[in-house]
């Protein structure tokens, strides 16, 4: 199966009053990069979500937002009533009578007067871990599923590209023994403008040079190097680098079939199949 390094998956559900949300987003990334953003009470399991998340989605730019929200009119601040009496007797007590609200105004500002509820946004529970687990378990099936619609895409395309440089490869043979007589003929031009010439010698050459722009070996493993990739590509998942490998292999095998052909048709086909090539290279770079 083809699996896209592109996705997205989100989720979201409320416990005992707080909604908590999950979004994960995927790009292409040579390798593991990720970045979590969480709200300061989950901070603490950071490096466990960065596990989860490290062995469901292996690869990519990974970005992760977690986030919570108090539901139901709750406030995630608590105001200590004692604190602030005590500040405002103290402020009436400095400046004399005076409206209480001026007081309470002032008293709200000062130190400890605010603090936050305890227990609900401070630490994480083991029933709200749970709770966000099946949340990014389910933002990642999400994910997942886009990946792998993304990646049908990308197969088709992929293997279209292969298809045609095979197609073109099968259009060189003819040009290839074309190739082959014309240098036949243009040596034994060349012989008869000289006398005394020794053809053992003669033949000698003409079949180095022969043999020197074959390029039958070439043909062959190019054609096991688009075997094998289509092998990959249908058997393998997670499978992104090694089709980047099999797609240097088949650009070496190419590049030497346009150094030997010494053919003009050769070479038109030659450039068509580096086209369909870089076709390749790009999209096994958003292959997982």
């Amino acid at each position: 199966m083809t699996l896209s390094m592109t996705g997205f998956g989100r989720s979201e559900g409320v416990l005992e009053e707080k909604k908590i949300s999950v979004e994960v987003k995927s790009l292409n990334s040579k390798s593991l990069d990720m970045s979590i953003r969480v709200p300061p009470h989950f901070r603490e399991k950071e490096m466990e979500i960065r596990k989860f998340l490290n062995d469901r989605l292996i690869r990519g730019k990974i970005d992760c937002y977690i986030s919570c929200e108090m539901l139901g009119g709750q406030r995630g601040v608590k105001i200590d009533k004692d604190i602030v009496r005590s500040y405002i007797e103290d402020l009436r007590d400095c400046a004399g009578d005076g409206p209480d609200i001026e007081y309470l105004k002032m008293a709200v500002r000062l130190p400890e007067a605010l603090s936050s509820k305890p227990g609900e946004l401070e630490r994480i529970d083991e029933e709200s871990w749970d709770f966000l687990k099946d949340l990014m378990d389910e933002a990642c099936r999400k994910l997942e599923d886009f990946r792998k619609k993304e990646g049908e895409v990308l197969r088709n395309d992929v293997l279209g590209a292969v298809e045609k440089i095979s197609t073109y490869l099968g259009e060189v043979l003819p040009y290839e023994e074309q190739r082959i007589a014309g240098i036949r003929e243009r040596y034994e031009k060349y012989l008869k403008e000289f006398e005394n010439i020794d053809e053992g010698r003669y033949y000698q050459e003409l079949m180095y040079y022969t043999e020197k722009l074959d390029i039958s070996e070439e043909k062959v493993r190019l054609e096991q190097h688009l075997f094998y990739f289509r092998e990959v590509l249908d058997r393998e998942e997670c499978n992104g680098k090694k089709l980047g490998f099999i797609a240097q292999e088949i650009g070496r095998e190419i590049n030497t079939l346009g150094s030997k052909a010494n053919h003009v048709e050769i070479q038109k086909l030659v450039v068509k199949m580096k086209d369909e090539l870089e076709k390749i290279k790009e999209q096994s770079l958003n292959i997982l």
